[in-house]
């Protein structure tokens, strides 16, 4: 009996993996309120991170660590999903070249860092790749659609 409980445990979480999809516009403006809300930023923060300058510094790293694990690509203590970066954030690139560049960023934390350091150190090393470019860039253009 336990083992076939431990099995069905083990199958529903690879379902629950499944069904993880990436996050759309509407979902990850959500997102970032609700993390705002939870970790509010002063507006000097704010400004800053709309130009892509995120400050190393706690309340903007507590703030990320909320997005990452709201958008379910990072979990405590664990690490980044990196498969569930990719398809978050591959853009245009072939997935092939996103899952090296996501892969090269995200390490096994053997610092021993908190997971806000941690999700920072990860998060500027994509962002200073290919893939952020193509964040920036695809930013800037819904911006001016608005």
């Amino acid at each position: 009996m336990k083992l076939f409980i431990v099995i069905l445990a083990h199958v529903a979480l690879a379902y629950a993996e499944d069904e993880w999809m990436p996050k759309n516009v509407a979902q990850i403006k959500a997102i970032h309120q609700e993390c705002l809300k939870n970790f509010p930023l002063s507006e000097e923060y704010i400004q800053k991170m709309k130009n892509f300058e995120y400050p190393n510094e706690e309340p903007v790293r507590k703030y990320l660590l909320c997005t990452v694990k709201k958008f379910g690509i990072f979990r405590e203590g664990e690490g980044y999903n990196v498969d569930r970066v990719v398809k978050q954030f591959k853009m245009d690139l072939d997935e092939a070249e996103a899952l090296a560049i996501v892969e090269g960023c995200v390490d096994k934390n053997i610092e021993g860092s908190s997971d806000d350091v941690w999700v920072y150190r990860c998060r500027k090393c994509v962002m200073a790749s290919k893939i952020g470019d193509r964040v920036k860039a695809k930013s800037r253009d819904e911006s001016y659609k608005q």
